[in-house]
């Protein structure tokens, strides 16, 4: 049926960021924000695909500022999350190493994960 290149596995890594100000405008609140991780989660699950065969979700790792301006900055948290693969030949979560640095998180910053 045709040729289709493929990857068996891949853990991607993506950044995103919710703007304090523009969330404030548009009176954006926790409520949509539990509804924004519930999304991301299930993101895949309704629009399976020969390109996207499987693809899902599996760690998410929210840094929570006390301040709308942000307590750190972004790079400086990101640079916190670490992947190491610990396997040659990748082909599920566990032959990668997630590893996240809690210890002196700045002040005002909080530490979420969501599996």
């Amino acid at each position: 049926m045709g040729r289709k290149a493929t990857v068996s596995y891949a853990l991607h890594r993506m950044h995103g960021f919710i703007s304090a100000v523009d969330a404030k405008k548009i009176g954006f609140s926790e409520e949509y924000l539990e509804l924004l991780w519930e999304a991301l989660f299930n993101a895949f699950e309704h629009d399976h695909s020969a390109a996207r065969e499987e693809m899902n979700p599996r760690k998410l790792i929210l840094f929570k500022h006390a301040s709308h301006l942000g307590n750190a900055r972004s790079g400086e948290l990101f640079n916190r999350v670490k992947l190491r693969k610990v396997s040659d030949l990748p082909r599920k979560l566990t032959d990668y190493e997630i590893g996240i640095d809690k210890t002196d998180l700045p002040e005002g910053v909080k530490l979420i994960e969501k599996f």
